[in-house]
């Protein structure tokens, strides 16, 4: 493997986002940047898998791509080129990116049990068409939520026709515990963070016979992740398609790490050595990337994480996240949570010649990040930006808790979407 490159000193400023927030740029020493897709992150995500991910969720009822936006007002404020946002709140009407991810695992899980059970292989038009409801009654999903890789767990689970139940921790919303309820899921609430649900509902499921569908992999569970993230392949490919020429840069949230494995894989597989430099954004409740690029290892962070961008509030990345990400994520930048509600305010009421675009509290990191260190000359030049870069971001998720969108942002999510 090529030599990795050797990483700068981290970069601490005061930003310009949050009303004083603080800005930090770790960089990741094992970053590779001639480094060929290797055998090891195949396993995780490929090709194949890909294209079978994406024939399926493409042939689901409602299926679009979701829209991709220019903002040319907040590429000139930050001194870019070209500034594009991948806007995933109308996906399956689910709210969120998640969406292609956690309904699509429960959908392969299914099979492979109806397969064992029966000795043939179902299609995906037979279990639509109720063809093993009888068997699939008798199933039960589970998982771990801070709200939308949850909801897309129960609504595939409704969609498909087997049992779920869904653990959220302590600080998820009344809101999104609801919704998905609404789903027809069973929620239960557990104490502690978001970490400590995983391995609750991972014991759970032992105890019961039940199957986990989670979106991080950790020792012993790695298979139903995979799904998870090659249905995130989608929207990277869905944005590839529809941009005027590559990107130079990726600026992703990470929570976990799944989507933006996902969304950096299709970009090195489709470009190779040409992909765009991928920059991670972490919470700085959470930081998991920061921390683990700083350690140069997998580091776990504890306590209650608790940040506003609940669906990134996870202090472990995955395992498979991080086969992936290790040699091909340049950095990872801390966003605090007022930077996040200010880029939620400037996408509500943007900017001359931008779109206003309805995007969470969870939606925005890896954008806070773009603005944040394109405001700061050593940072930009540390990270490559200047008047010729080529941003693409994605905004993973709507008012998907509606009340505190309104909240945040000062007007519904109906009001911005009419222009009021």
């Amino acid at each position: 493997m090529p030599a990795a490159h050797t990483a700068p000193a981290p970069i601490h400023f005061k930003n310009a986002l949050g009303q004083g927030a603080q800005t930090e740029v770790v960089f990741n020493r094992a970053f590779h940047p001639d480094a060929a897709w290797s055998a090891t992150q195949d396993a995780v995500l490929n090709d194949a898998a890909y294209a079978e991910a994406r024939a399926t969720i493409s042939a689901w009822p409602g299926y679009a791509p979701t829209p991709l936006h220019a903002l040319p007002g907040l590429a000139r404020q930050a001194g870019i080129g070209a500034l594009h946002l991948k806007d995933e709140g109308g996906r399956f009407g689910l709210g969120s990116f998640k969406a292609l991810g956690g309904a699509y695992a429960v959908l392969r899980l299914l099979l492979r049990e109806i397969a064992a059970r029966t000795g043939s292989v179902p299609t995906v038009a037979e279990v639509l068409a109720g063809r093993h409801a009888a068997l699939l009654s008798g199933l039960t999903v589970c998982c771990a939520t801070d709200g939308n890789h949850g909801r897309s767990v129960a609504w595939g689970a409704r969609s498909f026709g087997c049992r779920c139940v869904i653990f959220v921790h302590a600080t998820v919303s009344e809101g999104r515990a609801a919704a998905i309820a609404a789903y027809g899921a069973e929620v239960r609430r557990c104490a502690g963070n978001y970490d400590h649900s995983v391995r609750e509902a991972d014991e759970t499921a032992r105890r019961e016979g039940w199957f986990v569908v989670s979106d991080t992999s950790y020792p012993g569970y790695v298979d139903v992740p995979k799904d998870v993230m090659q249905g995130y392949e989608i929207t990277a490919a869905e944005a590839a398609e529809a941009l005027p020429l590559p990107p130079t840069h990726l600026f992703l949230q990470t929570g976990v790490g799944g989507a933006a494995a996902a969304i950096a894989a299709q970009f090195r597989r489709r470009y190779g050595a040409a992909a765009p430099r991928v920059i991670l954004a972490d919470p700085d409740r959470s930081a998991c990337w920061v921390e683990s690029f700083r350690a140069g290892h997998p580091v776990a962070i504890t306590g209650d994480l608790d940040t506003l961008m609940a669906g990134l509030a996870c202090g472990e990345v995955s395992q498979l996240a991080w086969q992936v990400l290790e040699p091909l994520a340049f950095a990872a930048v801390s966003v605090e949570d007022r930077d996040a509600v200010a880029v939620m305010r400037r996408l509500a009421d943007p900017l001359p010649g931008d779109p206003a675009v309805v995007a969470g509290e969870s939606a925005v990191a890896g954008l806070a990040a773009l603005l944040a260190v394109a405001a700061d000359p050593a940072a930009a030049r540390a990270l490559g930006l200047d008047g010729g870069s080529r941003v693409l971001c994605f905004a993973t998720e709507g008012d998907t808790d509606p009340a505190l969108y309104e909240q945040l942002v000062g007007r519904s999510a109906a009001a911005v979407r009419a222009g009021a």
